[in-house]
């Protein structure tokens, strides 16, 4: 525990906060639109959906309030894909976000995975610095999804 903050593995039960924290940072940025029902259904059962892709999800407590969310599938490699990775903004800058990534490559690790990928919103830059800090490089492929948020993606690769 740091910073009175506690990872643990996500259960389903937890989907309220998670879409609720997943919600707050949508609103840091013009036009991101969290459409649950429609486009992230995965987020009304977490833990079983990610378990049932190959991976797993874990969030970050703080106080019985979810701060904290990553989680990541099996795809062809074999690799991890991180997804949901998401932080909230009164907790940035403390060493979370990297904390939740070790959990994901330690599971890729533990997989015998070859890298780790995960697609990100070009609007979160941010988040664009931590992954090129921790090794992952951006590729010139992108791709823009048909979601209510017109998401345009880069995606990032990291060798293990």
């Amino acid at each position: 525990m740091r910073d009175g903050i506690v990872l643990r593995p996500a259960r389903d039960d937890d989907s309220d906060q998670v879409i609720a924290l997943i919600d707050a940072v949508y609103g840091e940025y013009p036009g991101c639109i969290l459409d649950v029902d429609d486009e992230n259904p995965e987020l009304r059962r977490p833990a079983s959906h990610y378990v049932a892709l190959g991976g797993r999800a874990w969030v970050a407590e703080r106080n019985e309030l979810i701060v904290g969310m990553a989680a990541c599938r099996l795809v062809p490699g074999p690799a991890l894909e991180v997804q949901k990775l998401y932080v909230a903004a009164t907790v940035r800058r403390r060493g979370l976000a990297k904390r939740l990534l070790a959990l994901i490559e330690d599971e890729a690790l533990g997989q015998n995975a070859a890298f780790m990928e995960l697609w990100s919103d070009t609007r979160f830059e941010a988040a664009h610095r931590l992954y090129e800090s921790l090794g992952y490089r951006r590729g010139a492929e992108g791709r823009t999804l048909r979601d209510r948020s017109g998401s345009r993606e880069y995606h990032y690769r990291k060798d293990l």
